[in-house]
């Protein structure tokens, strides 16, 4: 191995033990608030995108509202027109 491959591989070892020490540094619960907001972000951008496209109202309109069309369509309903004049008198 050449010298300039030794010298780099020594350098690049200390570096990441630099990295080590700064990341074993940094206290665990700012770490695990970093991850909490990272996810909270997330979240609040796919709602955004919800909102600003409005794609539960889209969804409501073609994929909803034509399965509760045809399932209520299929019912059988009592016709009102069918019933005799005297009974609705009584009713």
């Amino acid at each position: 191995m050449s010298i300039k491959k030794k010298l780099l591989k020594a350098a690049l070892k200390k570096e990441i033990k630099k990295e080590r020490r700064k990341r074993a540094a940094t206290p665990l619960i700012l770490r695990i608030f970093g991850k909490i907001f990272a996810i909270l972000a997330a979240v609040y951008a796919a709602l955004f995108a919800v909102f600003f496209f409005d794609l539960d109202g889209k969804l409501m309109y073609y994929v909803v509202e034509p399965f509760l069309v045809k399932h209520y369509d299929k019912m059988e309903r009592r016709n009102p027109l069918d019933v005799p004049y005297e009974m609705k008198k009584s009713e």
